[in-house]
């Protein structure tokens, strides 16, 4: 005989009202590979928890008088008023499966097991509600914040009882306070997490991210009851960060051969129209040379934070170093690259992606003195002076961080191509070559202000290279007590280990004043049959560093480095007596 059923009224009523205020933490631009890698300090991570996300309770089951068990499996033509508690109502009914409709994310063998403490027994009207709720908690427990289960009206039969499941899910994602950035950019980003059913800990994973992007300077989120039982309308209010950026920079690493004290100027703009595209343009002079040092642009083109690039260099130099000044050397130099990038992990402690890009090098070379013009100085280099370089190059970078430390690696292999008239010689140099370089960095916080940071640097490759390709030692950002690029070489490996301490702190005025011991070390090697002999392919040094820090937009340091193996050096420079210098300034 069939049975009927019914629920006296809607029982799934949700209000899930979710609100995240003042998420702030520190913004995380591109990785930058030898160089300085910050640590998020734990006053400064997204202060993003589960327990900020937590709807309110589904409103309870109407009471309900249901004075016997034939009466309560029977659809009421209209529902009762009475205020008798569910554990009042009298009867039971044995249940032998409960039949979960509408679940995405669990089986029926899963939630059935949940359930069996309910089955092959009498059960009474109010544990068949605890049935109901232990449904919708599991939901809960697992993340799905706004999903819920209710029983429908049915006819029992064969001691089944369906129970029905609503998955939670986002109708509308209202962003307000934008005022150049594009709503979609945030939207699409939003949108990868909240699939349904709506998952808290995917959002929560998803707002870090959006947290992590210098596009936003904060914003707040609030998740609401929409239109119907398991839609939220999730609301979001952003404040956009300064998209603008000035950099003036004044240091001594560059060679001493063009002018070793540099000049360097730099502006970008992080969202150009409004799609989070970006613009990098800077400028750097010596006295012996110009350039062009980066002039790029930047699109994303996906949710995932694919990009595709433009970058370029151009230079003009002289040589100003004696006893080469009266030859009156001058060499010219440009660089295209396209790069297309794609994260493949993305969260707020890790990061994994992989890029493929092609690079055009050209550089030609002119002797000034008794007119001679065009001259091939360099090894590869063709009749007229020329090398041309085309070279695909295929890159894998990782970064995982941490409230304590951040470790970075990056691998690229490179593939010289005959590509648009590269130079092709009888014998190597050439643009046909394939290398492997390798880059590593990891900065651990040790104390407020202590920091240990290693770094290793490392290239092979299968024959000789031309000296646009070759691996360099020596300066500011390898082996510091020596001058810039004093070896180069096919091959090469780098390693350094540096420990900071802080000597000055004062809160009030955000002044740091650090000391910086540190340990460099660099050796490299040619092939065989390569015409450039190396006297001295192993250098190394110790030596101490200032740094000091005013705010967030004054940086200096000065280095004094001990070279440990000596080499053939007239000491005329700052660098070949080890002071490097460099002071910076953002706006």
């Amino acid at each position: 005989m069939g049975l009927t059923l019914s629920s006296p009224s809607n029982p799934l009523l949700w209000d899930a009202s979710i609100r995240l205020d003042a998420l702030q933490g520190e913004r995380v631009g591109e990785l930058s590979f030898l160089a300085q890698v910050p640590v998020l300090p734990d006053d400064q991570t997204p202060d993003i928890t589960p327990g900020l996300i937590a709807p309110q309770q589904p409103e309870a089951l109407p009471e309900e008088p249901l004075p016997s068990l034939e009466e309560l499996l029977q659809s009421p033509t209209e529902p009762p008023t009475g205020e008798t508690r569910p554990e009042d109502i009298p009867g039971t009914i044995v249940v032998t499966q409960f039949e979960i409709i509408g679940s995405t994310v669990f089986s029926q063998e899963e939630l059935g097991k949940a359930l069996e403490e309910f089955t092959n027994r009498p059960i009474t009207f109010a544990e068949l509600l605890e049935a109901q709720e232990k449904v919708s908690q599991y939901y809960r427990d697992r993340g799905y914040i706004t999903s819920g289960a209710f029983i429908p009206e049915q006819p029992i039969e064969g001691g089944t009882v369906k129970i029905e499941v609503i998955e939670g899910e986002i109708e509308e994602i209202r962003i307000e306070g934008l005022e150049r950035l594009n709503p979609g950019y945030i939207r699409s980003r939003i949108n990868r997490a909240i699939s349904p059913p709506l998952n808290q800990q995917k959002l929560i994973d998803a707002l870090q991210l959006l947290q992590l992007n210098p596009l936003i300077e904060n914003f707040t989120v609030e998740l609401a009851a929409g239109s119907r039982p398991g839609r939220s309308i999730l609301d979001v209010q952003v404040t956009e960060a300064n998209p603008l950026h000035f950099r003036l920079l004044i240091d001594n690493q560059r060679s001493p051969s063009v002018g070793s004290f540099r000049r360097k100027a730099e502006f970008s703009h992080d969202n150009v129209l409004g799609l989070g595209d970006r613009f990098n343009f800077s400028f750097v002079n010596t006295d012996g040379s110009n350039t062009i040092d980066n002039l790029s642009y930047t699109l994303p083109i996906n949710p995932r934070n694919g990009t595709i690039s433009f970058a370029h260099v151009r230079s003009r130099s002289r040589i100003i170093e004696e006893p080469f000044t009266p030859l009156d050397i001058q060499s010219a130099s440009e660089n295209y690259e396209l790069t297309f990038r794609q994260p493949l992990i993305e969260s707020a402690t890790e990061d994994f992606a992989l890029g493929v890009s092609f690079s055009r090098q050209e550089s030609r070379t002119v002797l000034g003195f008794l007119n001679i013009g065009p001259f091939p100085l360099s090894p590869g280099s063709e009749a007229n002076g020329e090398t041309k370089i085309s070279a695909l190059r295929f890159f894998q970078e990782y970064t995982q961080r941490s409230s304590e430390d951040v470790f970075a690696a990056r691998s690229q292999f490179s593939l010289g191509v005959d590509w648009f008239n590269a130079t092709i010689n009888a014998n190597p140099p050439d643009s046909h070559f394939f290398a492997w370089r390798g880059q590593l960095q990891y900065l651990r916080l040790l104390a407020p202000d202590t920091l240990l940071l290693f770094r290793a640097d490392f290239q092979i490759a299968d024959r000789p290279l031309v000296p646009l390709e070759q691996f360099s030692a020596g300066g500011a950002l390898s082996v510091r007590g020596y001058r810039q690029d004093l070896l180069l070489a096919d091959n090469g490996f780098f390693a350094s280990a540096e420990a900071r301490f802080p000597i000055l702190h004062l809160p009030e005025s955000d002044i740091l004043l650090q000391i910086a011991p540190f340990f460099d070390l660099a050796t490299v090697w040619n092939f065989s049959d390569n015409e450039v002999e190396i006297d001295t392919p192993t250098i190394s040094s110790i030596g101490v560093g200032l740094l000091l820090r005013m705010g967030r937009n004054f940086n200096a340091r000065l280095d004094w480095g001990i070279p440990l193996v000596e080499v053939n050096s007239e000491r005329k420079s700052w660098q070949e007596n080890g002071i490097y210098f460099s002071v910076e300034y953002r706006i």
